[in-house]
């Protein structure tokens, strides 16, 4: 008879621990987690070299990785892709886009976390932030070490995107960046530095808040429209117009702008010098280039600051558009989206003020 007491104890407080698992996990905020590659899930012979292979890592093996991660929130990791970032494109943006608009669609869903490479994460994200219709968190990671190097911070840093994403603070607050400790808007965020970790960064307006083992804080609110303000859809879009960008520098060649045009180019952003100038000849070449439909928006190489509307370039001279703090590689994505209809050059200005 105690014996059968004793096994029946046994039997309740296993279910007893086993309901407390679960409502806990009920409680927990529900976060996808899409893989594309990258340095975060890359592998190298030597935890001392620089040398890796991106994508090595299937996302589920790297979130069962993360100690105590899954106490942050309900995960599932998706591969949506494997590319190391310099081969991130168009297509897989669009594939990415609308898996994540399906996906918060659902009401089973509170958060995305994106984990990427490093390289053109901030283009990634600032597309993202453009077309992205909720207003629940989606949070971009990476790292600047593979997962066998010595100190690789990709683990700490997927389990802060992950704190990030499921905090109810987060919402609103468009698409985020979440690197080194540090929470970056996706209109803001800079890649600044080749290859250590303090590589992101927001010079303009600073970052939005911090998340600290877990331990979010937000300062300010994310600079223009975004995700649920955004006009722009990729709604049965298979592909987005060509755009590419011209260098500038001394002495810098005036018939680039011609040759990307019959190549196909249906838009140019220059990297101007300083204040997004150039010279008289290459000045020559976009009033020609604009007069004939090309729209071309002047940014500048400079990696700080804003291109001014009444600088020393007139822009409606010359039916240019400046793009204001907009960088040329953030330009060349609103530029594309914008090219989807068929903006006047005074739409085209209002959008790199507003966007």
């Amino acid at each position: 008879m105690k014996t059968i007491q004793k096994h029946f104890k046994l039997i309740v407080t296993s279910l007893f621990l086993l309901i407390n698992v679960t409502l806990v996990a009920q409680n927990l905020p529900n976060i996808i987690v899409c893989a594309t590659g990258g340095t975060i899930a890359g592998a190298g012979a030597s935890s001392t070299g620089s040398a890796y292979t991106s994508g090595q890592v299937k996302i589920e093996a790297m979130i069962d990785a993360v100690p105590n991660i899954r106490k942050l929130a309900n995960l599932k990791g998706e591969q949506t892709a494997n590319v190391g970032s310099q081969d991130m494109s168009v297509s897989v943006w669009l594939t990415l886009a609308n898996r994540i608009n399906e996906l918060l669609a659902s009401k089973d869903v509170d958060g995305i976390v994106v984990t990427h490479g490093t390289d053109t994460q901030e283009e990634t994200a600032y597309f993202l932030n453009l077309v992205i219709k909720s207003d629940k968190p989606v949070v971009l990671t990476g790292s600047m070490r593979p997962s066998t190097a010595l100190s690789a911070e990709g683990p700490l840093n997927l389990y802060n995107a992950v704190a990030v994403a499921a905090n109810p603070k987060a919402k609103g607050y468009g698409v985020m960046v979440v690197m080194n400790h540090e929470i970056h808007s996706a209109h803001n965020v800079k890649k600044m530095i080749t290859t250590p970790v303090q590589t992101f960064q927001s010079p303009e307006e600073g970052m939005l808040g911090k998340v600290s083992f877990g331990d979010v804080q937000f300062f300010h609110k994310p600079h223009g429209l975004h995700t649920t303000s955004s006009k722009f859809s990729i709604t049965g879009v298979k592909e987005l117009r060509r755009v590419d960008i011209v260098y500038g520098c001394a002495d810098m060649s005036t018939d680039l702008m011609d040759i990307m045009v019959k190549a196909g180019a249906k838009g140019i952003v220059i990297a101007g010098v300083g204040d997004g100038n150039m010279n008289a000849g290459t000045l020559e070449a976009i009033k020609k280039i604009t007069k004939a439909g090309v729209p071309v928006v002047r940014a500048s190489r400079v990696p700080i600051g804003t291109v001014l509307l009444k600088g020393e370039v007139n822009d409606e001279e010359y039916g240019s558009v400046s793009s204001m703090e907009l960088n040329p590689q953030k330009a060349r994505v609103l530029l594309m989206l914008a090219l989807l209809n068929k903006p006047s050059r005074a739409d085209l200005q209002k959008m790199f003020l507003e966007y």
